[in-house]
């Protein structure tokens, strides 16, 4: 008896073959590219993604049955449905890679989550401006040609009190352009203890040598004094370098020399003082119970001369490195050759420009800016939304999983703030039974992460915990219809889940 046959070609029994087990198809068994986009039901297919593409993912699908069929490793029944199978194929080769996903880590600004949100007024902005020509680099006034900087510059003036300003693509790039304006083939002072080390292994003495500078290192991991910077200067020095360690903390015994202190160091032998903010704010976050982070006007205030800081840290914008200070400084950082390899495209410059402008209304800000309304978000309001989101979770887990209601420690993140932690609430959810936690939660974990919208946690003591501060009302309604699936994933049977 033979296998059942496929929608174009079935192949031949194979008289050795055992009656529960067919033979492999054989690569002859497939059917030609043409033959197989002369099925019926790939007719809207064909009108709705174009014959090249199709044609292009059916070349491939067929190519790799192929090799299968020649390894006699292609089973009978993969034959069957084939228009179907390529439709998938198309269907996932057109879909983004990047998603949308639900951050419940309890980190704001996750770093590998796209750091900030951007506010509602940077999205319209690039969606007014992306789909038409605008005058990135042209000035309405005078008819002739703009520079890009003169969309932010007034505006980043005004918030933080500098004579002028720049930006370029990161904060990283913000301070490679800077060191290399200023001190190329020159020495830069920094303490030992503010040799940091940012995401994916950037280190500043790495930084330092690519803009062609050379290190000087003053004090202790502990301890940096002002009398080591000024032991330290010496006729081929560029400038003294502060670098804010927002992404650790030394505590104990310790000592650091501030702004204020080292400017009138620097500036009595003629030299620039240059401060990294890392995570920048702009305003205090201290007025709403936040821990206080330094500020750009604050570094300017006392006697530094060019800052640099982020867009998409604390100031809640688009990635961007932003550079400003006393103008004759960011004139020379500006014109360096590097700038033009470092600038901003239209897209985040967009962005930057409609998000600066939120910061001219700062009593609106926790309204309009997300970063800072998440930040800001009481309590109560978490634990109230996690109290509503237990039970339907709950149901859709049972019987494998327990589903508690907890109040939770999360964290500001992307290096803001790395010792501090935000009171917040969610769920804790733990495997009913002791034997195989780890996998249990790495199972649940996967699954909740394989769902249209992908849900992300974190596993930490024999628990997943969905922190809530970052969920919002519509991405809860999301989760809540995404239970089913949730339980499908996880192989268990399907009851109904309440609303």
């Amino acid at each position: 008896m033979t296998p059942k046959a496929s929608m174009v070609h079935g192949p031949k029994a194979n008289p050795e073959a055992s009656a529960t087990e067919p033979a492999p198809a054989q690569a002859k068994d497939l059917p030609s590219v043409d033959r197989l986009l002369r099925a019926p039901a790939l007719s809207a297919l064909l009108d709705e993604l174009g014959a090249q593409f199709v044609t292009r993912q059916a070349r491939a699908l067929l190519d790799a049955l192929r090799r299968r069929a020649l390894a006699g490793e292609l089973a009978p029944s993969e034959l069957d449905e084939l228009p179907e199978r390529l439709a998938r194929q198309c269907r996932e080769a057109l879909a983004p890679r990047m998603r949308r996903v639900v951050n419940l880590t309890g980190t704001v600004i996750h770093t590998n989550l796209g750091r900030a949100l951007l506010a509602d007024a940077a999205l319209q902005q690039l969606l007014h401006c992306m789909a038409s020509p605008n005058n990135l680099e042209y000035d309405l006034d005078s008819g002739g040609r703009g520079d890009r900087d003169s969309l932010v510059e007034s505006l980043l003036c005004e918030l933080t009190g500098a004579e002028a300003a720049t930006v370029v693509n990161n904060n990283a790039a913000a301070v490679l352009l800077v060191i290399a304006a200023l001190g190329r083939g020159r020495e830069v002072i920094v303490s030992r203890g503010e040799l940091v080390e940012i995401g994916g292994a950037f280190r500043m003495p790495d930084v330092m040598a690519s803009a062609g500078a050379e290190l000087v290192e003053v004090g202790t991991t502990n301890r940096t004094h002002a009398r080591d910077y000024e032991g330290a200067i010496t006729e081929r020095t560029a400038m003294l370098m502060k670098v804010h360690t927002s992404n650790y903390a030394v505590q104990g015994f310790t000592a650091a020399v501030d702004e204020a202190t080292l400017a009138p160091i620097a500036h009595a032998r003629g030299l620039p003082l240059v401060s990294d903010l890392g995570s920048g704010a702009l305003v205090d976050l201290s007025q709403w119970g936040l821990p206080k982070e330094p500020l750009p006007q604050e570094m300017l205030a006392a006697g530094c001369d060019v800052v640099t800081f982020s867009g998409d840290k604390l100031l809640g914008g688009p990635q961007a490195g932003l550079i400003v200070g006393k103008k004759a400084f960011i004139d020379r950082i500006r014109k360096f050759p590097m700038k033009r390899a470092l600038r901003m495209s239209k897209l985040p410059l967009a962005a930057l420009e409609a998000t600066l402008r939120l910061y001219l209304r700062p009593d609106r800000l926790t309204r309009e800016l997300p970063t800072l309304r998440l930040l800001t978000r009481p309590v109560d309001e978490i634990r109230a939304q996690a109290q509503d989101l237990a039970p339907r979770l709950a149901q859709a887990l049972a019987p494998r999983y327990r589903v508690e209601v907890a109040d939770m420690l999360g964290q500001i993140g992307s290096g803001s703030l790395p010792v501090e932690r935000l009171p917040s609430a969610g769920l804790a959810i733990a495997p009913l039974t002791a034997k195989g936690v780890g996998r249990a939660l790495e199972s649940l974990s996967d699954a909740l992460r394989g769902l249209p919208l992908p849900v992300i946690g974190r596993v930490a003591e024999d628990r997943l915990w969905l922190d809530l501060r970052c969920l919002s009302a519509q991405e809860q309604q999301a989760l809540q219809e995404q239970l089913p699936r949730l339980r499908a994933a996880l192989g268990l049977a399907a009851p109904e889940i309440t609303e």
